[in-house]
């Protein structure tokens, strides 16, 4: 399997790019933020590998995870899967977003102040199988970072975990729709029943897996997952 990425240079947000190997289809996920966006970077990308994209996979509706989505598509034209609890993100992302944040004054500063969805969305359905550039993927809705996150299995080798797991690490909950109860009930049904074996592609940072973060990450230990909270 090929995996590469490019890294968003506001929050650093990994952009993968996955396809079966060289010179075949290809899917991307969460295109992040950049001035004017992350297209070009990612079409250099793709065509160092000769790969054709078929697909965007979004994580979830924060912006930068969404930014580049709807220029990307323009240009290479391709359907967006992502869940419908964070579609409307597409067009309002200060919905999930604090105000007067970080991302509000880079928006502020590019002087962006609208968006648009991308012209094909499809909305995944909870532990929906289907297949994308020849690999079977797995979508598994993990809400707590936001009410709409999703993470994806990849020929059941790859996961995709977006901001709901990284290395020793998870993301925030203190975000609107993001919700620390959920995140816990996510972690422990929907990350610690993976297998060891799983290759985790986070949404900021480094590889992975599963094997590795159900020993040392201190946010899938019980003292953590036992806590209640809002």
């Amino acid at each position: 399997m090929l995996i590469d990425r490019v890294v968003a240079p506001y929050f650093e947000t990994n952009c993968w790019i996955i396809a079966s190997k060289v010179a075949e289809e290809c899917i991307i996920v969460d295109p992040g933020i950049a001035q004017p966006n992350l297209v070009n970077e990612i079409v250099t990308k793709v065509n160092e590998h000769r790969l054709k994209p078929v697909a965007v996979l979004i994580t979830h509706g924060h912006l930068d995870h969404t930014f580049s989505v709807t220029p990307l598509t323009a240009q290479v034209p391709m359907r967006t899967y992502m869940t419908a609890a964070d579609r409307y993100l597409l067009t309002n992302p200060m919905g999930a977003l604090a105000r007067g944040g970080v991302t509000e004054q880079l928006l502020n500063a590019f002087g962006v102040d609208k968006f648009k969805e991308p012209d094909q969305v499809v909305e995944l359905e909870d532990f929906q199988r289907f297949e994308l550039a020849g690999m079977q993927l797995t979508a598994i809705f993990a809400p707590g970072h936001t009410a709409g996150s999703v993470i994806f299995t990849i020929d059941d080798q790859q996961l995709i975990s977006g901001d709901v797991l990284f290395a020793g690490s998870i993301g925030r909950t203190d975000l609107p729709t993001g919700s620390a109860n959920q995140m816990r009930s996510t972690l422990r049904d929907r990350i610690l029943t993976l297998s060891d074996g799983l290759n985790v592609l986070p949404g900021h940072g480094g590889q992975t897996t599963i094997g590795i973060e159900r020993v040392r990450n201190p946010y899938l230990q019980s003292d953590f997952l036992d806590q209640s909270g809002r």
